[in-house]
């Protein structure tokens, strides 16, 4: 048994000296003021492509989020050619996948999942810290983890969840539709190129079953 945990500390710390280093916060210090993100009122639709890459294994298709504020959404992901799919429902903190544990290793955890949609939902934490350089502005909250939140003025752009200096998973979000989520140690990632959004009346509440 002892010989099997030193053995996984060992692969963990190889693992973890493969994530890039996050480096120090840049530019002027700035209060720890952060911009408002939360969902837009009432109720969306946004239509999707996604592609999903783990190791060698690559998969696409269509999607659709439903979002209703201020911090539900349900996701449904379409492979490519009636292949199936699955779907995820997000209530504040909590992730539900009733379709099957595949749905959940394909999305980041929630607070990387909410940076997707621009929503800034991290656990709480009593030290921040914000500097701003060349316009942007970016912050640190809470230590190892460590969330690391970059606005471009009130837009979230880009999460990354910091530990031990090192850059183990991150979110950003492209101003032409396009978000990205990595997990660098796990070597996953999910693209997603937004290809509608769209208001919506009340959805059928049997959505939200889980």
């Amino acid at each position: 048994m002892a010989r099997s945990a030193r053995f996984l500390a060992l692969a963990l710390a190889t693992l973890a000296g493969c994530a890039p280093q996050a480096g120090a916060l840049r530019g002027a210090p700035a209060p720890a003021r952060l911009p408002v993100t939360e969902l837009p009122p009432g109720r969306q639709r946004l239509d999707f492509r996604w592609e999903y890459r783990d190791g060698d294994l690559a998969a696409r298709g269509e999607g659709v989020a439903r979002l209703a504020s201020p911090d539900s959404v349900r996701l449904d992901l379409f492979l490519d050619g009636g292949l199936g799919g699955g779907y995820a429902i997000v209530i504040g903190k909590e992730i539900f996948t009733p379709s099957g544990d595949q749905a959940r290793r394909v999305l980041p955890p929630a607070p990387l999942l909410w940076a997707t949609l621009g929503r800034l939902a991290v656990p709480a934490a009593p030290d921040t810290t914000a500097r701003v350089d060349g316009g942007r502005l970016r912050a640190d909250i809470g230590r190892d983890p460590t969330w690391r939140a970059t606005f471009d003025s009130t837009r979230l752009t880009r999460l990354e969840r910091i530990e031990g200096g090192r850059v183990l998973e991150w979110t950003e979000r492209g101003v032409n539709g396009r978000v990205r989520y990595e997990n660098t140690l796990a070597q996953r990632a999910l693209t997603l190129d937004v290809t509608r959004t769209q208001e919506a009346s009340e959805f059928d509440a049997a959505i939200w079953r889980h």
